[in-house]
């Protein structure tokens, strides 16, 4: 296997292939097209073949990217794409549902005895103040 090399630091390809490694996206079963770029860029955007389609022949998902004007950085913002898609796909769903019934359990959640003592210390500090705001003669 053939390793590509991005104009990036080292720590950000080795976390992109760690990533591309966990979610078992592999080289090899990535088709990757370059075309031409579009909207504003001028000579770059008419001549070069910036524009990088990435799809990962088993789960079908594609990715185009035409972020920056080097063909090198969009292959590796591409790739970094992809794998977000792919993980989203496989985890997203769970991961979603996960957080919204974590949501829901917190929510419910008896608060403990010193979060009590605390927002009713609290309460009584605030109905002191606004006793305090009120005419000598009307406190009583």
């Amino acid at each position: 296997m053939k390793r590509i090399r991005f104009p990036v630091g080292e720590e950000k390809s080795a976390a992109l292939r760690e990533k591309m490694a966990a979610l078992s996206i592999r080289e090899e079963d990535l088709q990757e097209r370059f075309i031409r770029s579009q909207g504003a860029g001028g000579q770059n955007v008419n001549k070069v073949a910036s524009c990088v389609c990435l799809k990962h022949r088993p789960t079908g998902i594609e990715v185009r990217c035409q972020q920056e004007r080097s063909q090198a950085l969009n292959r590796f913002f591409a790739r970094q794409r992809l794998a977000e898609k792919v993980e989203a796909a496989r985890f997203g769903a769970q991961s979603a549902r996960q957080q919204e019934l974590e949501k829901i359990r917190r929510q419910k959640r008896k608060r403990s005895k010193r979060a009590k003592e605390k927002m009713l210390a609290s309460k009584k500090r605030q109905a002191e103040k606004k006793l305090l705001r009120t005419r000598c003669g009307d406190a009583e």
